[in-house]
């Protein structure tokens, strides 16, 4: 099941297990129960602290759990965990072996607090790179917590399953039957679900802090960089962002970012992340900034009620997918209506979908989802696609594939649990027109997350922050940088730059008043 070199890597990380930990399988008389006891073998064969036995009695087959030996697992993976996955299976096995999780100790302390019992389980696809961290971050959960368990299930593998909980989008969680989330999630957000005193407590926490020198809002790209350059000045640094990472924690493969040939959006968020730790900035994650006050002190009002003073602002809170603002986009939004392909694309294995948007990153979708789906309908609105020529012909080549050029998408069609279809207009004719189908993708661009800035800073008349070459706002005090902001290419490079050109400029105005 594993290669050589696969082999190698796990027996080294299987040497940091600190006591021994036992897999239990739960096998049918399937193709894939035999791959799974072929991989299971594997790892068991790789370090003496690791024993197989095939008695497990879990419903979902082939599954297998991981525990300490003699122990109900707590973990189990339904489906082969390889793919985006195979570092969950590492995590688990090395976790529930003694190795420390690499989490802060207020966090771990808050789950092994959490009373009461909690069954997860998330639904994943092998080629969605957001369902690692909510897999991981249960699993953790499961280690610390003798009240929690957590199963993987790959939907792929579990059609039936799918479709009796009408699953349209990966990650799709549940706790004790219910559905609790979709989408990435990090494990202080899941916590903080289950925490009903963690808010209060983090606006208390807030509160009590003293004015900054430099606040960043926002902890994607622009954000990081510009609290890094503005740490290096010794100056007091906080950073206030609803998720760190912001966009690039959705992205899949980036390949344009100079001196890294190839990386991923996580792992490249991973590394921001842990640049930022080097230096004494104080971050505040999952706090969303509603309104902005100027004056002698900038203030930055968050949803939980605390407010944070600061002598400048660096507002850098990104963008967000841009939808279609259509008559039943929100009523089925992850119930046929996605926005991630590599993610939810699997889920719609040998059915039709829409892609709306003849860009790269639409035509990109298209070509993506041809290999999975039985047929795919692009709707673009232009006359002409504007991707790339190079897509165009490789999309042009896909017999699966229909081009709709002049349709304006007018309404998402369902039957009250899932999408049917989709209604668009000719734009040559006025004719509307009805395909059906099961899934629509939307790649039509992103928005700016400015609209708690309205009325306070100048905006443009895309909703974009307006600076000028130091990334200086029409609010003394208040800089601006990245994807938020009027800079004309929305790129993550470019965001590092303006972060800190924002940065440099902020701490020329502190010197300076």
């Amino acid at each position: 099941m594993l290669d050589a070199n696969i082999k190698a890597q796990l027996k080294a990380y299987l040497e940091k297990l600190q006591r021994p930990i036992e897999l239990v399988a739960s096998l049918d008389d399937s193709a894939k129960a035999q791959e799974l006891r072929s991989l299971l073998d594997d790892i068991s064969e790789l370090s003496n602290k690791v024993t197989l036995r095939d008695d497990g009695q879990h419903a979902l087959r082939p599954s297998f759990g991981v525990a300490e030996p003699g122990q109900v697992p707590r973990i189990h993976f339904a489906g082969i965990p390889m793919g985006h996955e195979f570092t969950s299976l590492v995590l688990a096995l090395l976790q529930t072996g003694g190795h420390p999780p690499k989490v802060d100790a207020a966090v771990i302390e808050q789950i092994k607090a959490l009373p009461g019992k909690f069954e997860f389980e998330t639904f994943i696809s092998l080629s969605c790179h957001n369902c690692p961290d909510v897999v991981q971050a249960l699993n953790l959960m499961a280690v610390l917590n003798p009240g929690v368990t957590s199963t993987m299930i790959d939907g792929a593998m579990f059609q039936d399953v799918v479709n009796e909980r009408r699953i349209m989008a990966v990650p799709t969680v549940f706790l004790n039957g219910a559905e609790f989330g979709q989408g990435r999630m990090t494990i202080e957000e899941i916590v903080a679900k289950l925490d009903t005193g963690a808010v209060a407590r983090a606006a208390d926490e807030i509160k009590a802090k003293e004015a900054f020198d430099v606040l960043v809002v926002g902890g994607g790209p622009a954000g990081a960089s510009a609290a890094i350059y503005a740490a290096r000045k010794g100056i007091r640094t906080g950073i206030v962002a609803e998720r760190f990472g912001g966009q690039v924690m959705d992205t899949m493969g980036i390949e344009n970012f100079i001196s890294v040939k190839s990386t991923e959006g996580p792992k490249l968020v991973a590394a921001l992340e842990q640049h930022v730790k080097e230096y004494s900035v104080d971050v505040m994650n999952l706090q969303r900034a509603v309104k902005l006050v100027p004056g002698e002190l900038i203030e930055i009002q968050l949803e939980n009620g605390a407010t944070l003073k600061s002598k400048s602002v660096i507002l850098s809170t990104g963008a967000r997918w841009r939808e279609m603002g259509v008559p039943g986009e929100q009523e089925y939004k992850a119930k046929g209506v996605c926005f991630c392909p590599h993610c939810d694309g699997p889920l719609f294995k040998g059915k039709r979908v829409a892609v709306i948007g003849g860009g790269n990153s639409g035509v990109e979708a298209a070509i993506d989802l041809a290999g999975i789906v039985a047929h795919v309908t692009l709707l673009e609105f232009a006359p002409e696609l504007r991707a790339d020529a190079v897509l165009q012909t490789k999309l042009r080549s896909l017999p699966n594939v229909t081009v709709i050029t002049e349709a304006l998408t007018t309404e998402v069609i369902g039957d009250g649990q899932k999408v049917s279809g989709i209604s668009y207009k000719n734009r040559q004719t006025d004719e509307i027109k009805h395909v059906e189908l099961e899934g629509i993708f939307v790649q039509i661009g992103l928005l700016p997350n400015s609209d708690w800035l309205k009325g306070t800073v100048e905006l443009s008349d895309r909703g974009e922050v307006v600076i000028d070459a130091r990334g200086q706002t029409s609010v003394p005090g208040v800089f601006a940088a990245g994807d938020c902001t009027t800079v004309p290419y929305k790129q993550i490079i470019i965001a590092m730059g303006a972060g800190a050109t924002a940065s440099l400029s902020a701490f020329d105005h502190l010197i300076r008043s």
